[in-house]
């Protein structure tokens, strides 16, 4: 959707059509942010491409990849295995996630503000950490290793449990939102017409939900079929997409088959992404200016066995991240629980020691702040620039393509891009630079939508007057939109920091010895066998992503306090 062409009063449009030089400013600024999407999006997924129609030499080789591909099963059953697992998260992930947003949205349960939190309580985890909960909690030495009488959770079992637990807050969020926007007047109409709770249900509230539906089951589907930590840690010969990729290009060095993966994982991803985006385009608005918001009301019965369903799924999150904190403890599982610190002694276990850890928390603030300032000076540059339509109706159509490319598929295109000799950025290959860029894009839609949602609630007559005055609009931009819009900065910011802290697949194949960072030292101490320093290690990304929301969430409110206090009166 692009955004609304500014149509300034006609008093002021005078003074609007002239040409001075802050139009000149933006207009390079629009070039260079076009620019950073074509170079760090765009261009490395065409070098991926390129690969995948050569051989080992780098000569043309047409599609004999791609039939070497599917003429081997081992490789070839990596599709169904993906879609197979995908679906069935899907069906089981999107009705609990409707279940537990109806009971924080349509109910007078108790202790809302709790449950929630506990649900998001996943987004501050890495996706390792699940699957190494459940190896304690399953697996060959597990606690509970008799209860799935004979099955293995090293497989198909083990993904589908760990992915319900990372991809639970994802469609919980949005279909928070979607229930959160009710008109209260059509539940009175159908309880006037006679229509009983299983019929108001069935004609008013998930036809009023079902775009919110419809988009949390493509952003499940797109993220399992997409993760690579969970499958790496529990998947064991269960070989999927995603792990494929890191097979063929890590342990086999086939860089060329490994393009070729990716580009196969990179069409389902693309195909949810686009039918997530038509569906939207035919949403509707459902709450009209007349509009009365929904209120529920108290009826024990319903609340009680809501609180009961919500205490179910928190104990569920409560156990994978509890016992994943204590084994970190355990001084050898499972012949001695003791509880020590000496897994935390990252020094004496991994090679690069706490410097993975300083490694994270520098790659995350550098994230958070040279990612936020660039794409919200990005969105207001689309939303409120002046002039040059087409090219600001580019770059919002050019923002919207990180959301369709998977982690992995990101980092290995940046491989045969920057990696490149003849290229001339070579230089920052195996660089921090290269891990902020990378996630700076990967992360860029969402952070952008957030960014434009937030520019749109400002009157354009702002611009438009500054415009009549001849106040540069990078004074207007300073002065008026980013105090206005600063909390939407800073929400941008900690979500690009907490996602830097957790991912791993969008860098796992960028770091070099002295980048790596704590999410791939998890990942490394779990191949050799270290599964409590792993744990430890997955634990200290949680402990401190939480603190760092927890420390956000009391520093912004007395900022928010003194700088936006408008907002309170």
């Amino acid at each position: 959707m692009t955004s609304a062409v500014l149509r300034p009063a006609a008093p002021l449009r005078k003074a609007v059509q002239k040409t001075g030089p802050d139009v000149w400013i933006m207009r390079a600024m629009l070039y260079f942010a076009a620019g950073f999407l074509l170079l760090f999006v765009l261009m490395p997924l065409w070098a991926m491409l390129s690969k995948s129609f050569t051989d080992g030499d780098g000569l043309y080789i047409g599609l004999a990849n791609y039939f070497d591909y599917f003429a081997t099963p081992a490789l070839s059953n990596s599709i169904y295995n993906s879609i197979t697992i995908s679906l069935l998260v899907t069906v089981i992930v999107v009705p609990m996630a409707f279940l537990y947003a109806y009971g924080l949205t349509r109910t007078c349960m108790r202790f809302k503000g709790i449950y929630k939190a506990l649900a998001m309580a996943p987004l501050l985890a890495p996706s390792l950490l699940p699957a190494i909960s459940l190896v304690y909690l399953f697996g060959n030495q597990g606690i509970f290793k008799d209860v799935l009488m004979g099955e293995s959770i090293y497989g198909p079992i083990g993904i589908v449990l760990g992915m319900c637990f990372y991809v639970f807050p994802h469609a919980l969020l949005i279909l928070l939102t979607a229930l959160s926007t009710s008109d209260a007047r059509l539940y009175e109409a159908a309880q006037a017409l006679g229509a009983k709770p299983t019929k108001m249900f069935l004609s008013v509230t998930l036809p009023g939900v079902r775009y919110g539906l419809i988009s949390a089951v493509f952003v499940v589907f797109t993220l399992v079929i997409t993760d690579f930590g969970v499958p790496k840690v529990i998947g064991g010969q269960y070989n999927v997409l995603a792990t494929d990729i890191y097979k063929q290009v890590v342990g086999q060095q086939n860089f060329n088959m490994g393009a070729v993966v990716g580009m196969i994982l990179l069409v389902p991803a693309c195909l949810a992404f686009f039918a997530d985006q038509m569906a939207q385009r035919r949403q509707v608005s459902q709450l009209s200016s007349r509009a009365v918001p929904y209120q529920p009301k108290i009826e024990r019965g319903r609340d009680r066995l809501f609180l009961i369903y919500c205490s179910f799924v928190s104990l569920f999150i409560l156990m994978i991240v509890g016992i994943a904190a204590w084994a970190s403890l355990i001084k050898f599982w499972p012949y001695d629980f003791t509880l020590v610190l000496k897994n935390y002694d990252f020094n004496a276990i991994e090679p690069n020691g706490w410097q993975s850890y300083t490694n994270s928390l520098e790659f995350a603030a550098l994230t958070a702040l040279f990612g936020s300032l660039f794409i919200f000076t990005t969105a207001y540059l689309v939303e409120k620039g002046r002039k040059h339509n087409w090219l600001r109706n580019g770059l919002h159509a050019l923002a919207m393509v990180p959301l369709a490319v998977p982690g992995m598929v990101l980092g290995l295109s940046y491989i045969f891009f920057f990696n490149a000799p003849d290229n001339p950025l070579n230089f920052l290959y195996s660089t921090m630079a290269i891990l902020v860029l990378s996630t700076v894009a990967h992360f860029y839609t969402v952070s952008h939508l957030t960014a434009i949602t937030a520019l749109k609630q400002i009157d354009p007559e702002i611009e438009a007057v500054s415009q009549s005055l001849k106040v540069p609009f990078y004074k207007t931009f300073f002065k008026v939109t980013l105090p206005v819009c600063l909390p939407t900065v800073l929400d941008i910011a900690i979500y690009l920091f907490v996602n830097a802290m957790t991912t791993v697949s969008a860098v796992v194949f960028l770091y070099a010895p002295d980048t790596k960072l704590a999410s791939i030292a998890v990942l490394n101490m779990d191949d050799v066998g270290d599964t409590a320093p792993a744990a430890a290690m997955a634990m200290m990304i949680f402990m401190t992503a939480l603190a760092v929301r927890l420390l956000y969430s009391f520093m912004t409110r007395k900022m928010l306090r003194r700088t936006q206090a408008w907002r309170f009166k």
